[in-house]
């Protein structure tokens, strides 16, 4: 596998649309995709605070339209876990799956958050 010009480590929001925009730029970015994908908007029923829609849009529905058009422009989306991202080299190196390296000239850190559930009822 050769050197890749743009990964971005996120599927929420902020890494769809840095995938957008770097695939505009024909700089064919990689995406890897952890966990949750779609990022914490992909597991909520009803997003009433985002701009265009008056009414509301589903999060999962809405998450797949970023990534459909992230796509559209030729972003790449892999399925792994990024465990470590090497700065101290150039191509920097992340290793996904704890066993594959992936060499990039930049990285997009748009990993987010996860939700942390207090336990109570």
């Amino acid at each position: 596998m050769g050197v890749e010009n743009v990964v971005i480590i996120g599927t929420g929001c902020a890494g769809l649309t840095a995938a957008l925009y770097t695939a505009r730029a024909s700089l064919n970015p990689l995406i890897i995709e952890g966990d949750l994908a779609g990022g914490q908007l992909g597991t909520t029923t009803l997003v009433e605070n985002y701009p265009g829609f008056p009414e509301g849009v589903d999060g999962p529905v809405l998450m797949e339209n970023f990534r459909e058009q992230a796509l559209k422009f030729g972003a790449r989306v892999e399925r792994g876990l990024v465990t470590d991202v090497n700065t101290g080299s150039q191509p920097f190196q992340l290793t996904v799956d704890e066993e594959k390296t992936v060499e990039s000239k930049t990285v997009i850190m748009s990993a987010g958050a996860s939700p942390r559930y207090l336990g109570l009822e």
